[in-house]
């Protein structure tokens, strides 16, 4: 039995690394996305395009116009002469952000009474304006605090300071990176696994290998030892270009991480085999991995909480496995957590992919038949 899925493993890896393009998107394309995913997918705002109108003209407007662009978060693209041209700047896109300092900024100042501005943003994407209208406000109140201007916050009774865990910096690649390991493994897997099964009846080697003493589980075995290997170097090969190049820090354990990743390729083998049975070529089941991959994304909570989610939605993310494995990896990745804490969520998907595995090797013995 051990000897027929041998060589049945070893002539499908043979037939997954002949083609070139091929090994292409097994193992180039997952770092291709993975800089996609640190450079272009992330939620911080830098670089803001800013409209400075100053009517004041003072060193004191002028330091504070400083800060905001040494920051790194914003960006002076226009400086208006009037504020009719600001309507202009942020209805065609030029500026998402427009500051108005007022006549008398440097005299409030002086005096010390409370100096007004006038921020206008642009509320379309309303994460980013959000954002920029915070990093605005730390700004300005920073700056308040360094010349002395009075301000609300000031006579508060409550000494209130913040106090960030496992992401101090708050950068969104920390927490997105870490997801891409999840995303990358399914695609693969799934691609290979439902891919491998068609491509044997395009061929028509289908009824050679049932004419041989080889059993439908041995053939399931053979056929999906492969991508399980795949998905294990690209996982390894994308958490070490998130730490080493992108610096993601992994706080937890290496070993955790092998074995939840294996436990997470028992249902992603599973429905890649689950597909390769719905269909008859290797077309369809290209068409059938990515029509699975998207809904699986959004209702992981990979970009968006779960608990945002229409409740129906919030009952359908129990059925996928990538929602528990982002759990997994980002405890592990951030947080430094193991099997202690996360032990509900291995139970679950350990669970889960030995259901879906079970029912998809049924299902592909039944059509062997």
């Amino acid at each position: 039995m051990f000897e027929r899925i041998w060589y049945l493993a070893v002539k499908e890896f043979i037939e997954t690394f002949r083609l070139r393009r091929r090994v292409f998107f097994i193992f180039v394309a997952p770092v291709i996305q993975l800089f996609m995913f640190g450079y272009v997918a992330t939620m911080d705002v830098n670089n803001v395009s800013t409209a400075w109108l100053d009517f004041d003209k003072s060193k004191e407007s002028r330091e504070l116009s400083r800060r905001l662009e040494a920051s790194g978060y914003f960006t002076i693209v226009a400086r208006p002469a009037s504020s009719k041209e600001i309507a202009p700047l942020v209805d065609g896109g030029t500026v998402l952000l427009a500051i108005e300092v007022n006549r008398d900024f440097s005299k409030d100042i002086k005096k010390g009474r409370p100096a007004q501005l006038q921020v206008i943003v642009d509320g379309t994407d309303s994460n980013t304006a959000l954002i920029a209208m915070n990093y605005v406000n730390q700004i300005v109140t920073t700056y308040a605090t360094d010349i002395g201007v009075p301000i609300e916050a000031r006579a508060a009774p409550a000494d209130f300071r913040q106090r960030i865990w496992y992401n101090p910096d708050l950068k969104s690649r920390n927490y997105f990176l870490p997801g891409v390991i999840a995303l990358i493994v399914m695609l693969t897997c799934l691609m290979l696994t439902s891919m491998a099964v068609v491509r044997e009846r395009e061929t028509g080697t289908m009824e050679q290998l049932m004419v041989t003493p080889i059993r439908p589980l041995e053939l399931m075995l053979g056929k999906t030892m492969t991508p399980a290997l795949v998905g294990f170097i690209d996982m390894l090969m994308v958490t070490m270009a998130g730490v080493l190049w992108f610096h993601v820090p992994i706080k937890g354990s290496l070993p955790f991480l092998f074995l939840s990743t294996g436990v997470y390729l028992l249902s992603v083998l599973g429905i890649g085999l689950l597909l390769s049975t719905l269909s008859k070529t290797q077309q369809q089941a290209m068409m059938a991995s990515f029509f699975f991959f998207q809904p699986a994304i959004l209702l992981s909570g990979f970009a968006t909480p779960i608990e945002s989610m229409p409740r129906i939605f919030q009952y359908i993310t129990y059925v996928s496995p990538l929602r528990y494995f982002l759990v997994i990896v980002r405890g592990i990745f951030l947080k430094g957590v193991g099997f202690s804490v996360l032990w509900p969520q291995v139970l679950a998907l350990f669970v889960l992919g030995m259901l879906i595995f079970l029912f998809s090797a049924l299902r592909f013995k039944k059509r062997l038949e």
